[in-house]
């Protein structure tokens, strides 16, 4: 039997659980925005000079910059919400984010790595062909995160996306 761990190692120790519980949750709002197509709220998750993008992974391991979408500011997401709510027509569909627990890769007094698997499964209301799920979208989120007012936001989020196909076409934030 070991010794119980010292105080100080205690408190590092509830000090790590608590960042990944925070971590956790910043990832279930945001999951949840998403599925609830509270699409209004997507930018508040991120600072204002933000970078938000998803690409494939062939493309990141391979250090290349194209992405399917890439966003670097709370304007552009906006202006992005406005294009998904507003201008976009496509077949009405839901989605539902799966997201692993998140690996905190490191952090210091100012910013917070982390990374989380995701798997976004996508279902077309009833009708012909529908009422069915499909795996639309499998990947990792890695992310670096920052406290504003007290409260962990997205300094950049990097979707890596490991399907080699998405289905129709990329609307809705991953």
């Amino acid at each position: 039997m070991t010794a119980p761990p010292a105080h100080s190692d205690t408190t590092a120790l509830l000090a790590t659980l608590l960042l990944h519980h925070e971590v956790n949750q910043l990832n279930a709002a945001y999951a949840a925005a998403l599925d609830d197509k509270r699409f209004d709220d997507w930018p508040l998750f991120f600072l204002e000079n933000t970078n938000y993008k998803i690409q494939a992974r062939e493309n990141f391991d391979r250090n290349l910059p194209l992405a399917l979408m890439a966003l670097i500011s709370q304007g552009m997401m906006k202006d992005r919400v406005y294009g998904i709510t507003q201008t976009i027509y496509h077949g009405p569909y839901y989605m539902r984010h799966i997201v692993g627990p998140a690996r905190i890769t490191s952090f210091d007094a100012d910013i917070i790595r982390a990374e989380a698997n995701y798997v976004v499964v996508r279902t077309k209301p009833g009708g012909v062909g529908g009422g069915t799920s499909d795996v639309y979208n499998v990947g990792r989120y890695i992310d670096e995160l920052v406290r504003a007012d007290g409260v962990l936001v997205f300094k950049s989020r990097l979707a890596v996306y490991d399907s080699e196909m998405v289905l129709n076409s990329l609307i809705y934030p991953i």
